[in-house]
This record gives C-alpha cells, structure tokens and sequence, in this order.
C-alpha cells in the first residue's frame, strides 16, 4: 500500500511557507508606509510566524502520524 504521508507533509511544508511569505510580505509594506510603527509591526510578524509554524509542525506530526 502505498503511503500519501509524504505529499500532506508536503503540502504542510507548501502552505506554512506561503502563509509566512505573505505575513513577511505586508509587514514589509506596513513598515514601508510607516516607519515609526516598525516595532510594533515586527512583534506582530514574528508572534504570527511562530503561529504559523507551530500549526505546521503538528499538522505534519498529525500528517506522519497517520
């Protein structure tokens, strides 16, 4: 039997670096437009990154797990 395990932990690995393309991406441009609120923006991007990776990491446990 063949195991499709491997294609959803690819498809994790796809969407997480998607979702933090895209956060990397307006941040970059909210800080762009406004310079003063870099830090508050960066603390926002870096929290949501670390979101976006922890549901990675146990999708693709769940993923493995299977």
């Amino acid at each position: 039997m063949i195991s499709l395990a491997p294609i959803g932990a690819a498809l994790v690995v796809i969407g997480a670096a998607y979702g933090i393309g895209k956060l990397a991406t307006a941040a970059m441009e909210g800080i762009a437009r406004q310079p003063e609120a870099a830090p508050k923006i960066q603390t926002a991007m870096i929290i949501a990154a670390a979101l976006i990776e922890g549901v990675a990491l146990f999708a693709t446990v769940v993923v493995l797990l299977k």
